[in-house]
């Protein structure tokens, strides 16, 4: 952490959508289910989750929405202007949001533990030894 209290910080590829994390992450790890493949046109997506309280995210957001797992919607945010897929969750709404580690700043910070939704991992799309995997999303 920087003396100003920052753990981390990220965004978009233009710059218009920002963010900054004031704690380390809650947990992090690697999501190989559909969706997550799909929205971000890879074998997965590398994600940390942070309280709310310790996010501050700047910038408008293109939202897009899907049915989630356990019920409920997934809320993903993308940039309005480059198209960059930053974060998942709705600001002012959720306890929690997930930031997509390809979003940080610095990218030697992400340190997956997990993997979730390995059941959809494709053949061809790492999985690392060391992380813990579950068939779908963990209780």
């Amino acid at each position: 952490m920087t003396q100003t209290g920052t753990w981390c910080t990220g965004g978009c590829l233009c710059g218009a959508v920002r963010y900054e994390a004031t704690s380390a992450p809650l947990f992090a790890g690697h999501c190989y289910c559909a969706d997550c493949r799909k929205a971000s046109g890879s074998g997965f997506i590398p994600f940390m989750g942070f309280a709310s309280a310790a996010l501050r995210i700047s910038g408008r957001t293109l939202q897009y929405r899907s049915p989630a797992f356990r019920g409920g919607e997934a809320v993903r945010n993308a940039c309005r202007v480059c198209g960059g897929l930053v974060f998942g969750g709705e600001v002012g709404k959720d306890q929690s949001h997930t930031i997509y580690a390809g979003s940080l700043d610095d990218p030697s910070l992400f340190r997956p533990a997990v993997a979730i939704f390995v059941r959809d991992r494709p053949a061809w799309a790492p999985l690392p030894p060391d992380l813990t995997a579950f068939e779908t999303m963990p209780d």
